[in-house]
């Protein structure tokens, strides 16, 4: 008598991966995840190695991550994948207070970000 299983949210030809907490702003976070959107992951994947921002490794390691839950969990075809969605969203905000001139205090956010990425596979047209 155990829990039903929950119906699957994406298609039979999609898989997803999510990276919670991740310690930037979401602005910041969505200038590297409008870089991929739409490309094929091997062209993707060459973009975030190479790219200087200080996040786009681990925007690369959760499209790892997403690529190996399709090939193993969906066993889609890796070299016809595509990233079809990659969605930012705002987690937590820490707020900090320094100190400043006169006795004043200045306040300082600190946010973090979640980052899902879905894969899709499309059949190569000729």
């Amino acid at each position: 008598m155990g829990k039903r299983k929950r119906e699957r949210v994406l298609n039979d030809n999609e898989a997803k991966a999510v990276q919670r907490m991740i310690r930037v702003s979401p602005q910041k976070l969505n200038l590297v995840a409008a870089m991929i959107r739409g490309k094929k992951v091997a062209s993707a994947l060459a973009d975030l190695e190479f790219s200087r921002r200080r996040i786009s490794g681990q925007v690369r390691k959760t499209l790892q991550s997403a690529i190996a839950n399709a090939e193993n969990n969906h066993d889609l075809d890796v070299d016809s994948l595509v990233v079809a969605e990659a969605h930012v969203g705002k987690a937590l905000v820490m707020k900090r207070f320094k100190p400043r001139a006169r006795g004043r205090a200045s306040r300082i956010i600190k946010p973090f970000s979640n980052l899902t990425i879905v894969v899709r596979e499309v059949e190569e047209s000729a």
